[in-house]
């Protein structure tokens, strides 16, 4: 086991943050980087790139007619 302490940025403000028990908002410096990140989802600014299968909603919709 290494006592090597791991650190990460912050992904909004950038300020190194220490990844252990210490830090509850990780990969957060704080409460505050972590709603403006929960907020930018909301408002669909970040999204998860997908490349969606139309046929089969296509399908779903026949069927329920």
């Amino acid at each position: 086991m290494t006592d090597e302490i791991m650190t990460v940025n912050c992904p909004i403000c950038g300020k190194s943050v220490v990844w252990g028990e210490q830090s509850p908002y990780r990969p957060f410096c704080c409460k505050r980087c972590q709603l403006i990140d929960l907020g930018e989802w909301a408002d669909e600014e970040k999204r998860i790139p997908s490349n969606p299968d139309l046929s089969e909603s296509d399908d779903w919709s026949e069927e329920q007619q």
